[in-house]
C-alpha cells in the first residue's frame, strides 16, 4: 500500500500553531504521521536549532551570525532543548493510542557541519577534527532521541528517522561559501562524506529505527544509498539520471522511495490528484517497476517542507498527497 507523509516543516509562529500542526498531521496522515517542525517560532525551532538540541556532548550558543559551538550551552541552546521536550510532550498527549509508523526529522552531519560555526568562527566544515566530533555527537544523541520517542509513543509500529541533508551536494562539490563569502570550502572526499553519514545512519538502526535521508536539491544519492539509508526522499523534479537509477536500485532492493510530487508552495493552479498519479505511474513504468509489487515501499509527499506555504495550502498539500497515495494503491 502506497503511503502519504510530509517532509517536516509547517507554517506558524507560536506554540499554538505547533499544537494545531500535530492535530492536522495525526488526523490526515494515518499511515505515516510525523513530528512537525514550525521554524517560524524562531531559531530555536529551526532545523539547525532543533538538531543541536539532539546532539550529545557538545554545547552551542546562538550568535548574530548563527549557531556556534561553545564550551558551555548558551541560553538559546537550553531553550532549544526545552522546546523539543515540550513539543514531544504535545505529540505524546495527542498521539495516545497511536498504532502506526511515525517519523521524526533531524539535520544530517554534513548539513550541520556546513551551517554551524566553530568556537572561533568559520564553519565546522573547515576543520577535520571538528566535523568528525560533530558527526559522532549527533550519532550518539540520536540513540537517546529515538528511545525517548519510543517511550512516549509505545504503540508506534515502525519509527523512521529522516536525516535531512540538503547541503550534502554542495559539501562534496565544494560549493559551500567561506565566512567571508569570497571563497569556497574545500570539497569533502567521498570516503569521508560517506563515513560520517554512515555513523549517523548506523546509530539510528542500532536504536531500532529506520534511517531515511531527505534532500530537496541535487544530491549524490549513490553515496547516500551506500552509507546505509533504508529510505531515500527527494523532490522528483530534482532527480538527475544517476539519482533516478539509485532510486530504482533502492526500490528493487526492498528499500523505501519517498517521492516529492505535491508543490510545497501555494501553486497558481493546484495539480489534480489524477495528474500526479499518472506522473508517478509514468515514472515507475520508465523504471520497469509495477506499483502493486512495491507494497509500502513507496511514499508520496510534498516536494519539500511547507514552512513557506499558507496554512490553507499546507493542509491541502497533505490531502493531495494522501489522495495520490490512495490513487496509486
Amino acid at each position: 500500500m502506497t503511503r502519504a507523509s510530509g517532509v517536516g516543516s509547517l507554517p506558524g509562529e507560536d506554540d499554538r500553531a505547533f499544537a494545531e500542526a500535530v492535530r492536522m498531521v495525526l488526523a490526515q496522515l494515518e499511515d505515516l504521521p510525523y513530528l512537525p517542525e514550525v521554524p517560524g517560532r524562531g531559531a530555536i525551532a529551526s532545523m539547525t536549532g532543533r538538531s543541536l538540541s539532539v546532539v550529545d556532548g557538545l554545547a552551542a550558543d546562538l550568535q548574530p551570525a548563527g549557531w556556534r559551538l561553545t564550551d558551555s550551552s548558551g541560553v538559546d541552546h537550553r531553550r532549544a532543548r526545552s522546546l523539543l521536550a515540550q513539543d514531544l510532550d504535545q505529540v505524546e498527549e495527542q498521539g495516545q493510542g497511536l498504532q502506526s509508523a511515525f517519523k521524526v526529522q533531524v539535520a544530517g552531519p554534513w548539513t550541520l557541519a556546513a551551517t554551524v560555526e566553530k568556537p572561533r568562527g568559520d564553519k565546522v566544515l573547515s576543520d577535520h577534527g571538528a566535523r568528525r566530533e560533530l558527526a559522532q555527537a549527533l550519532a550518539e544523541g540520536l540513540g537517546s532521541h529515538v528511545a525517548d520517542v519510543r517511550r512516549r509513543l509505545p504503540g508506534v509500529t515502525d519509527l523512521v528517522v529522516q536525516v535531512d541533508e540538503p547541503l550534502l551536494g554542495p559539501v562534496v562539490d565544494a560549493r559551500v561559501p567561506t565566512a567571508s563569502g569570497f571563497g569556497r570550502h574545500r570539497r569533502i572526499d567521498v570516503p569521508e562524506a560517506s563515513e560520517h553519514l554512515e555513523w549517523v545512519l548506523a546509530a539510528v538502526r542500532g536504536a531500532g529505527a529506520q534511517p531515511w535521508v531527505h534532500s530537496c536539491g541535487p544530491t549524490p544519492w549513490g553515496l547516500v544509498l551506500g552509507a546505509g539509508a533504508t529510505g531515500l526522499s527527494a523532490d522528483l523534479d530534482q532527480l538527475d539520471a544517476a539519482g533516478i537509477d539509485t532510486f530504482a536500485e533502492a526500490l528493487e532492493g526492498g528499500r523505501t522511495a519517498v517521492l516529492g510530487v505535491v508543490p510545497s508552495m501555494d501553486p497558481a493552479t493546484a495539480p489534480t490528484d489524477s495528474r500526479l498519479v499518472e506522473r508517478v505511474l509514468r515514472w515507475l513504468d520508465m523504471l520497469g517497476l509495477d506499483v502493486e509489487s512495491l507494497g509500502d515501499s513507496l511514499v508520496i509527499t510534498p516536494t519539500c517542507g511547507l514552512a513557506g506555504a499558507s496554512d490553507a495550502w499546507a493542509r491541502r498539500a497533505h490531502e493531495v498527497a494522501r489522495a495520490v497515495a490512495g490513487g496509486l494503491t
